[in-house]
């Protein structure tokens, strides 16, 4: 046999693709194992997943494209997998298969996207996944005369139970050394399109031709059928702007010829599947409810479903809430290890300070997130994968629509009560790409647990202890509640103002397959949350450390720190004599201890001074002054300004910052009664109190309402691929903070 250019190549290349829920991702896993390169296609999100065929002689690499219903071409994932398999992508070669998953037990519907990817005149597998639940379904299914009928190998795979896997490696290893035959055009679904369409796309080509653009057939069919499709667009950006007036020229002619566009496609490919699959799948004429649709008649009705949902959502986020505390501490208590013994190794200095304020809190910022991360993608890859969240998206879509969205905006959004990292990374689960980067931009508005600390130190120092009801309700708790559903009811205006004006047009379309339900995968979650984990610790975390770093710097530097070191050492030295000391009841013995611990919290006192003025004196603190005049509107003096910048890694930031500044050192947390007694008895220089219910209040609604969070930021900007959506993020939601904490001041003000 004569050795082709492709069969010389030492890496050959073939492409998955299929429709969502087809059992995709665990036939890859079972072709490739869990050893996958996963990135993103250039200049988009859209992830890019390729693994090397297991147990092959030869080296073939697999490439996992984005599940899609159709090669329309419409979302970003569409494109993608439209470029992938036409070779449009630089820097990457098309495959030299096609593998298209269908559902062994939908294949009707599956076979739609086929009809499609058979016409792009690639060598196809066709893989008939979800095997066993072919007999379940009641179905018989002759894959012999599908085969024989479509002149490609189909193969009959359960992945989840690597059935078939074997076969699938043998089929691809011989159609990439022995391709079949291209299909004849009167094998395709396309011999069903009109007369009248043949002759426009004829037309269409020969034009595109005469003004030097290379088009194949299917790309044609695209630019006609398809309103405002990928490829009309992409020869836009070419140059080529005299196509939109060919494009509406041909589909007015084919109007007046009574071709209906698009509506004939749909027709015509699935009168060529019914003609495919006549006689070779057969279903029982009576069949009985299954467990599914048992199952369904509850979740999906509309109070019951409504009601299962808001009991998963709660077990959810409370596992996300308590689940995650443990490890989370377990990092906390691992990063104070680390940093007490550089403290021990090295002696004060700007060293040991870059060190442990810096690097190991930059390390910690990042890994604390990990935990609430890895729950999260934990249970939506059990619901995804268990096919329950799907019909949770159809429950809450009547909901979500009212703003603009869709059914499938609701997850990430009550994720981001737990944090908003994870929240905006589960959008991806968000086909639309409108839908998605309005539920992205909303998400940081939600009030994750970050905010609660500062809601807590405010209520607990300046809202009356008031009781209502008996005691069982207080004006505190209100309070704190009222902090925490300010975001959400902010979200909804402002969603409706992004739909409106920044991503206009009508609602996506709202598709949604309800599968039936299956045990989920345990190797499929494993690699989804390893996926999500590396993602965000290899990308956004070196971002959240780089603004630690940053951060740590701003409030360092240019202080001369030599007296805050001498003091530092002496205080360590003397706790060390103090906890070495032996214990005695001797007079002289206590009277040594007694002096040690007086002059231990005089050195104290001396060293949480010099923090305090050398953070004022600070590239932070000189900022907090030059902001003063900006934020004196919303009550707040140059103190809570800075203790407000230096928050921009993480909000809960804010306290420690504020028990440097009141020379409490870094210590103190939310339920300090002496950091609430320094805040309640500071004074502005003209005896006016720092601190009142009306600029307590400011501060909160102003954390409430910010993007005060590096780690939200830097997020965005890795799922956006873009600086745009973060700085419009931090602009916006910043301007928002602004006016509503003035307001709420000016209000509380008046008020008292």
């Amino acid at each position: 046999m004569p050795t082709t250019a492709a069969s010389e190549k030492s890496t050959r290349s073939v492409a998955l693709i299929g429709n969502p829920n087809t059992g995709k991702s665990s036939l890859f896993n079972a072709l490739c194992g869990l050893n996958a390169r996963v990135g993103n296609y250039p200049g988009v999100t859209v992830e890019q997943k390729v693994g090397r065929l297991t147990g092959s002689k030869l080296s073939i690499d697999v490439v996992d494209l984005p599940g899609t219903y159709s090669l329309a071409a419409r979302s970003a994932d569409e494109a993608v997998a439209v470029n992938v398999l036409s070779g449009e992508l630089a820097h990457q070669a098309a495959p030299e298969v096609a593998i298209v998953i269908l559902d062994a037990s939908n294949i009707e519907r599956n076979f739609y996207l086929f009809s499609q990817v058979y016409e792009l005149g690639l060598p196809v597998i066709a893989v008939l996944n979800m095997w066993d639940r072919v007999e379940a379904e009641g179905l018989t299914v002759d894959a012999e005369v599908i085969a024989k009928r479509l002149g490609v190998p189909v193969v009959c795979t359960s992945a989840n139970k690597r059935k078939g896997i074997d076969e699938l490696r043998r089929t691809i290893e011989q159609t990439l050394q022995s391709p079949p035959s291209k299909p004849s055009s009167a094998q395709l679904a396309r011999a069903q399109f009109p007369e009248a369409f043949h002759q426009e796309a004829q037309k269409l080509s020969e034009w595109l031709h005469a003004n030097g653009r290379k088009t194949s057939l299917y790309q044609v069919d695209r630019l006609l059928i398809d309103s405002d499709g990928h490829f009309q667009k992409s020869l836009c950006q070419s140059g080529l702007h005299e196509i939109n007036t060919q494009i509406e020229q041909a589909r007015e002619r084919l109007r007046v010829a009574g071709c209906k566009v698009p509506m004939f496609e749909t027709k015509a490919r699935y009168g060529w599947i019914r003609q495919l699959i006549d006689g070779a799948v057969t279903r029982k004429e009576t069949r009985s409810a299954s467990s599914s649709d048992r199952i369904d008649q509850w979740l999906t009705h509309r109070w019951v479903g409504m009601l299962a949902f808001a009991l998963i959502m709660f077990m959810v986020f409370q596992s996300i809430w308590w689940v995650a505390k443990w490890p989370m501490d377990g990092i906390q208590w691992i990063q104070g290890l680390a940093s007490g013994g550089i403290e021990a190794f090295l002696p004060p200095g700007a060293l040991r300070s870059l060190l442990v304020d810096g690097v190991i809190a930059g390390v910690g910022g990042v890994v604390l997130f990990v935990p609430q991360i890895a729950i999260l993608f934990f249970f939506i890859a059990v619901l995804e994968d268990c096919g329950y969240m799907a019909r949770a998206a159809f429950v809450m879509d009547k909901l979500m629509t009212s703003v603009g969205l869709s059914g499938k905006s609701f997850l990430p959004l009550m994720s981001s009560f737990a944090c908003a990292v994870p929240g905006i990374m589960a959008t991806r689960t968000i086909e639309s790409r409108k839908d998605r980067m309005v539920t992205l931009l909303i998400a940081p508005l939600m009030s994750c647990s970050a905010r609660i600390p500062v809601y807590v130190l405010m209520v607990s120092a300046f809202v009356p202890a008031i009781k209502y009801a008996g005691g069982w309700i207080s004006l505190q708790g209100i309070v704190l509640m009222g902090m925490q559903s300010i975001g959400a009811i902010v979200a909804i205006p402002v969603a409706w103002l992004l739909k409106r004006f920044l991503f206009p047009g009508e609602p996506a379309t709202f598709l949604m397959e309800l599968h039936s339900y299956k045990w989920p995968s345990m190797v499929v979650i494993y690699q989804r949350v390893w996926e999500r984990v590396v993602s965000f610790v290899a990308r956004a975390g070196s971002l959240i450390f780089c603004t630690t770093i940053l951060v740590w710097a701003a409030c360092y530097f240019p202080g001369d720190h030599k007296l805050l070191d001498e003091s530092v050492a002496t205080l360590e030295q003397l706790q060390k004599t103090q906890a070495i000391a032996p214990v005695s009841l001797e007079q002289t013995q206590i009277e040594e201890n007694q002096i040690r611990e007086e002059q231990i919290e005089e050195t104290l006192g001396e060293v949480n001074r010099l923090r305090s003025e050398l953070i004022e004196t600070s590239f932070m603190g000189m900022a907090g002054h030059r902001i003063e005049p900006i934020v004196r509107p919303l009550g707040w003096d140059w103190k809570i300004g800075v203790a407000v910048i230096a928050s921009f890694p993480a909000r809960e930031v804010i306290i420690a910052t504020l028990g440097t500044i009141y020379s409490l050192g870094t210590g103190e947390d939310e339920k300090s009664q002496s950091l609430q007694d320094q805040m309640q008895q500071a004074q502005r220089p003209d005896g006016r109190p720092v601190f009142s219910l009306a600029t307590a209040m400011s501060i909160m609604v102003f954390f409430a309402l910010c993007a005060q969070c590096s780690a939200t930021l830097m997020t965005i900007r890795r799922e956006t691929n873009s600086w745009r959506w973060p700085i419009f993020s931090f602009v916006y939601m910043t301007t928002l903070a602004y006016i509503g904490a003035w307001l709420t001041y000016q209000f509380f003000e008046s008020w008292s």
